[in-house]
């Protein structure tokens, strides 16, 4: 989660601060996590005689889609506007996928999700706007994909080399991207440099990091623990990007953490009776 809150920072560092245009910072994104996680998964993967590129064409392109439409509905609607409405349908997405595939959220998980999203309404809610349409489409779209990149990565046994092959497969449509915006590109060396960290550091590991634990997590599960980003983000801007740390933040912040862990308390339980049951 603190690798999602970082690109969160680092998109809003290069896009706001007009460094990057969002072609770029996708594209640089994109490659320089296929430029790191290939040689990576091939080193870690060669002596296992593993596939070092596994991974899936619908995920890549899920993948393609969250981080384009993430990046350039940033330029067009407010941090916080956009945080409630990524994460919001990362939560539909999520909890209907689940439902789908015969995992019904129980009580606790229910109270869970609604008090961290109260929590998330709460910590958006001042900074909240009439959203430009195509920026609610944009961002809403990259909630979805998201949604269906982390599902589908449930089922992964390889998380570095399925995250490989899916950058792998994404950096293309990102080129695309970049030659069909051709005539708005703009780059500094400032917003190059976030770019690619924010891909081969804090997308290629964290994103391995994230598959890795999705099989541990339910998608309720693992939904819910997303909603901590916005709150790690925030923080991060009051430590990096100097903004004010306020009661709104903490309370808001308490609020979503407390949502998640009622949601987490109860899978204990239930896995604590079922080993004393046995």
């Amino acid at each position: 989660m603190f690798a999602f809150a970082a690109n969160s920072i680092l998109c809003r560092m290069a896009l706001r601060g007009s460094d990057m245009d969002a072609a770029s910072f996708t594209a640089l994104r994109l490659v320089s996590g296929a430029v790191c996680l290939v040689p990576l998964s091939w080193i870690i993967n060669r002596s296992r005689g593993q596939s070092p590129i596994q991974g899936d064409s619908f995920s890549a392109v899920a993948l393609f889609c969250y981080a384009a439409g993430f990046s350039f509905a940033y330029v067009r609607i407010s941090t916080a506007t956009g945080a409630l409405l990524l994460f919001g349908m990362v939560q539909v997405t999520m909890v209907i996928l689940s439902i789908i595939q015969g995992t019904r959220p129980h009580a606790r998980q229910w109270q869970g999700l609604a008090l961290a999203l109260l929590g998330l309404l709460a910590l958006t809610w001042q900074g909240l706007e009439a959203p430009d349409l195509l920026g609610l489409v944009l961002m809403g779209s990259a909630g979805v994909a998201w949604g269906i990149y982390s599902a589908r990565g449930r089922g992964s046994t390889n998380p570095t080399a399925a995250t490989a092959g899916n950058f792998l497969r994404a950096a293309p449509l990102s080129l695309v991207a970049l030659w069909i915006f051709r005539d708005a590109l703009m780059a500094s060396a400032r917003g190059i440099a976030l770019a690619v960290f924010s891909g081969a550091v804090a997308s290629a590991l964290g994103y391995i990091l994230w598959y890795a634990a999705l099989r541990n997590l339910s998608g309720v599960q693992a939904a819910l623990v997303q909603l901590s980003v916005p709150v790690l983000a925030a923080l991060g801007g009051v430590a990096l990007l100097h903004e004010p740390l306020t009661m709104r933040l903490i309370i808001a912040g308490t609020a979503i953490i407390l949502g998640i862990a009622l949601s987490l308390t109860r899978a204990k339980v239930r896995r604590s009776e079922e080993i004393g049951r046995g």
